[in-house]
């Protein structure tokens, strides 16, 4: 029972990395940046890339960029110790699920910012002379040549849900998109996982915790 404790978290990981980065690839490998891959109701496949953050926040040049994915690294590095903190301490085993969706949903986008750049023939790019994203025409291809560098690739993006204000809605809102981004499955495990923990929190969280201590995990 204990050695399932301690593997269960990385099984989890394991699979939304894989599950996202397989879709991620037959989005990129298959469809133009822009298509509409399908609508089915209020779900829509988009397809899009994103330079920056979840969401389809982003950031005006390519340093800014390469600090948010050095940042991303960081993050999951340390989230990753904060997961053997808890397997060690014997956590609430939904706490530590949650936590491992968290960080299997960042260190999926994280493949993208690192390795696209360098695996894919196409992508978004930064361009210098109008200061802004670029993007690209075609089907990407995998050539190992790359069209950008380490760090600089785009995170694919292709879950979109539509929803309209009604026409009655004040301040401008009426008519428009409730939640114009587009996201993916990373972003998914991540936002739902942090709404899940802060919803149960008083039931899954223990104060120890909290208590992160950087030192050797024996």
């Amino acid at each position: 029972m204990f050695k399932f404790y301690k593997t269960f978290p990385f099984l989890i990981v394991l699979v939304v990395i894989t599950i996202d980065q397989l879709l991620k690839f037959w989005v990129k490998c298959n469809y133009s940046l822009g298509d509409n891959i399908f609508s089915y109701g209020f779900v829509s496949l988009d397809f899009v890339e994103n330079p920056g953050m979840a969401f389809g926040l982003s950031f005006g040049s390519v340093i800014s960029k390469y600090i948010l994915s050095l940042f991303r690294v960081l993050a999951v590095i340390a989230i990753g110790y904060y997961i053997l903190k808890l397997i060690k301490t014997k956590a609430n085993t939904k706490f530590i699920c949650l936590v491992s969706l968290i960080f299997a949903g960042a260190l999926g986008n994280i493949i993208d910012n690192l390795f696209y750049g360098l695996i894919f023939d196409s992508g978004t790019t930064w361009n210098e002379d109008i200061g802004y994203w670029v993007g690209y025409s075609g089907v990407s291809k995998v050539n190992f040549k790359g069209y950008g560098t380490f760090l600089s690739g785009c995170v694919v993006d292709m879950i979109h849900f539509v929803f309209y204000w009604p026409d009655w809605v004040p301040f401008g809102l009426g008519g428009g998109e409730i939640f114009p981004p587009v996201f993916n499955l990373a972003d998914m495990c991540i936002s739902t996982s942090v709404f899940s923990i802060i919803v149960f929190y008083k039931k899954i969280v223990r104060k120890e915790d909290l208590e992160i201590r950087f030192k050797k995990l024996k």
